[in-house]
């Protein structure tokens, strides 16, 4: 794959498709930025095939099976021709469509990786396909609302689509930067996969009203019945789904706390301030969170840009000044 291709994919094609996972990224070395990038866009891409809308559920299964099997290079490059052509003209945002139409160079990307960063990459996507597919299986048929039965499913959830990628982050970066942490790599593993975690808590609260109303619904069915409520009242009487909410949101903070510990134990301050970045973003979203309460359900709940344009200016000045929790202040 031609150079310039690659930094279109790391750098328009990136940007365009995710908010602030770029905004790490950038402060990372090369040798991690690469695969960590490459990662992000193929669960990206897998992602966008779970959630076009048009293709019955079945379809879309399928599809994901065939994509997941060519990130692990057991299927033609035929395959995946054939989903390129098929649903990069379902995306009506312009940012999907490309990053399905650059399928091919993504996995001539892959190809061209080190083979243990390549083996890395493969065994997170394993992970976090398994969990886009429990997901497809779960709610795809989209003809009743849907909630996961219990703890245990939120927590499996969590950890396939985002827990895992805290361990494939740890793995990087003990392998790539020397004396990368004050602490062994078994403790920031699981650091990791608690932050990781917090993090797509965060996503599960800040969406849940729109995720309600097109049939899904990750808060447990146990616990909603505990209050006398069924997934299909939640948006006709949210106020008494707050107990729910009020838990989730302490697990997600507990996250985000194990995010502090994780970058506070980082040596190099850019890995540190890249890792940081994501818990005070998503610590500002559950203030956020809070502060609407049952009300999270009716409207957008995010962090704006200019906001964190401050975040990362004031944590630079504070870099500037050696401070090494400066990440957080």
């Amino acid at each position: 794959m031609k150079s310039t291709n690659r930094d279109s994919l790391r750098g328009p094609v990136l940007r365009s498709v995710s908010r602030s996972f770029y905004l790490s990224l950038r402060f990372l070395p090369k040798a991690l930025r690469d695969p960590l990038s490459l990662a992000y866009l193929l669960a990206r891409a897998t992602d966008t095939i779970a959630d076009t809308v048009e293709p019955p559920a079945t379809l879309r299964i399928e599809a994901l099976r065939d994509l997941a099997a060519a990130i692990q290079g057991t299927a033609s490059t035929k395959t995946t021709d054939a989903l390129r052509k098929s649903f990069a003209p379902l995306q009506s945002d312009k940012a999907e469509r490309t990053l399905i139409e650059e399928l091919p160079a993504l996995l001539t990307w892959l190809d061209e990786l080190s083979a243990d960063d390549r083996a890395e990459v493969r065994s997170v996507l394993v992970k976090i396909n398994r969990g886009q597919s429990l997901d497809l299986q779960r709610f795809g048929a989209g003809d009743e609302i849907r909630a996961l039965k219990n703890a245990a499913e939120l927590d499996e959830y969590t950890y396939l689509v985002a827990g895992c990628v805290g361990e494939f982050w740890t793995r990087l970066c003990f392998a790539h930067l020397k004396n990368f942490s004050a602490r062994p790599e078994s403790e920031m593993s699981a650091l990791g996969v608690r932050y990781g975690q917090g993090l797509q808590l965060i996503n599960i609260l800040r969406d849940a009203g729109d995720d309600l109303r097109q049939g899904r619904c990750y808060f447990p069915a146990d616990e909603i019945n505990s209050l006398g409520l069924t997934p299909t009242k939640i948006l006709r009487d949210p106020i008494r789904i707050e107990p729910v909410l009020t838990k989730w949101r302490e697990k997600a903070e507990q996250g985000i706390e194990a995010g502090k510990e994780y970058a506070a134990a980082i040596r190099s301050r850019r890995v540190r301030f890249a890792t940081a970045l994501p818990a005070k973003i998503g610590a500002r979203t559950l203030a956020l969170l809070r502060e609407a309460g049952a009300g999270a359900l009716t409207r957008r709940i995010k962090v704006s840009r200019s906001e964190i344009r401050k975040m990362i200016v004031s944590s630079a000045l504070g870099r500037s000044k050696q401070n090494s929790g400066a990440a957080f202040r």
